[in-house]
């Protein structure tokens, strides 16, 4: 049970602090033009990126009540044109990042779908959650997910997906008033060979447009899947090559434009100045040059370092360097839709330094991959520009500054003792607070020790 996240990694560095976003010049023609492959071990890096005050007139003042519509992206890499990669993958969504509140810094819970998109839908660590300790984890009925919060709140949710996983085996269901599934997909434990994009797109259109769903606030999430393993060439798309990055960057443009599609729908209809946008990805993607291609299993930057960038109608756009989680969203989801915190969840809400309310301020990030039937516990720590990650059961560390080495080749435990043993220390404390949770299946569990349950 390994395709839909054993592939996801790629992602690199930012500086601290937040800057006004410059207005992006508009995307060349990407359709059936032809251009030099790029060399994929080099391509991967992020650009640095040049910021300017924005040029656009002051935007409204933002609306009572918002919708909020979540777009994730399967094993989209951080390295995307609006942080400096030369190939033009993603010029709609290129055109909605200059629009909106971007970190460039942020992370996923964890790196690969099963455990970042559980804990998303959670509010919290995966660790903590009840599943079954598979792989391809199931999380059962009695756990709660904050799409039930949300209905209590008289928020509509809503979701559409296009893999198998999303169906009945992962447990996402919960708390959905219209959940649905891409028809005829194929399944496959060890790759994805469907091409849903157009179907994607026409199921999320066809979600929306149902006025019982969009009558009142809503809540919706679509996971678009093509990206990730098997990469194929669009005919009608620019390709670049047949190399894996080459025929990537193809599944990126592709999918790229059928949600752009959807973002021009949204637009369109009468609710869509006061529906939020949040784009992201699950995790990333490794290729030639990086610690591990694909994605799952490890904690490496171009695992979980993903894009993140929210359009939030009245709010300025601006790009904040400061590094964030995929834990905040759930509590930012809440309070842009205008309900009740919850205590449960892990996170904080984004809000008042998206207004500019808030100066950003420096946070722990932590990154959770727990173990599974296939692979041994992971934990990450990302503060400023320092990255700890404990391998196993904190039996070992390493240490990066993935600012200047976002590609984590030198560890710096011997260079930069005392910052090492702060960050430690700190690791250490702060994972008291992740009350770790034994999965069912636990004779399954990979690395497990005699002594341990788990």
């Amino acid at each position: 049970m390994r395709c839909l996240y054993i592939a996801c990694c790629v992602a690199l560095g930012g500086c601290s602090g937040s800057s006004a976003l410059p207005v992006d010049p508009a995307p060349a023609n990407v359709l059936n033009a032809t251009s030099p492959p790029a060399d994929a071990a080099t391509s991967a890096a992020v650009m640095p990126v040049t910021s300017a005050g924005p040029t656009s007139a002051p935007a409204p003042s933002a609306p009572d009540k918002l919708n909020v519509l979540m777009i994730s992206i399967d094993a989209m890499r951080a390295d995307m044109p609006w942080a400096g990669y030369p190939r033009p993958i993603a010029p709609h969504l290129t055109k909605l990042e200059s629009e909106s509140v971007s970190y460039t810094r942020a992370y996923a819970l964890s790196s690969y779908t099963a455990m970042s998109m559980g804990g998303f839908l959670a509010g919290r660590y995966p660790g903590e959650l009840k599943r079954s300790g598979y792989f391809f984890s199931a999380y059962p009925d009695d756990e709660l997910l904050f799409p039930e919060l949300l209905q209590k709140a008289d928020v509509r949710t809503l979701a559409g997906h296009a893999h198998f996983y999303f169906d009945q085996k992962a447990g996402f269901r919960q708390g959905f008033d219209d959940y649905r599934m891409v028809q005829d997909i194929s399944v496959d434990n060890t790759t994805d060979k469907n091409v849903t994009s157009p179907q994607h797109l026409q199921l999320a259109i066809d979600i929306l447009s149902q006025p019982v769903n969009v009558q009142g606030q809503f809540f919706a999430w679509f996971h678009f899947m093509d990206p990730h393993d098997e990469y194929q060439n669009h005919d009608g798309y620019q390709q670049w090559g047949n190399g894996a990055r080459d025929r990537y960057d193809n599944e990126m443009l592709y999918t790229d434009a059928h949600v752009g599609k959807l973002i021009d729908f949204v637009r369109s209809q009468p609710w869509g100045h006061r529906t939020a946008i949040i784009i992201t990805a699950d995790h990333g993607e490794g290729f030639r040059g990086d610690k591990r291609r694909r994605h799952g299993f490890e904690l490496w930057e171009p695992l979980v370092h993903v894009p993140m960038f929210i359009h939030v109608p009245g709010v300025s756009p601006k790009r904040i360097d400061t590094p964030r989680s995929h834990i905040d969203l759930a509590p930012t989801i809440f309070e842009l839709l205008g309900a009740a915190p919850h205590d449960g969840f892990q996170g904080t809400s984004l809000v008042s330094e998206m207004r500019g309310d808030l100066a950003p301020e420096t946070r722990d990030v932590i990154i959770d991959l727990p173990r599974t039937s296939d692979n041994f516990r992971r934990r990450a720590l990302v503060r400023d520009n320092y990255k700890l990650i404990a391998f196993g059961d904190d039996f070992r560390y390493q240490f990066y500054d993935v600012v200047a080495d976002p590609k984590e080749r030198v560890d710096l435990r011997a260079k930069k003792r005392r910052a090492y043993d702060e960050l430690k220390e700190r690791y250490l404390e702060r994972v008291k607070t992740i009350k770790d949770v034994c999965p069912k299946m636990r004779h399954r569990l990979k690395g497990k020790r005699p002594e341990r349950d788990c």
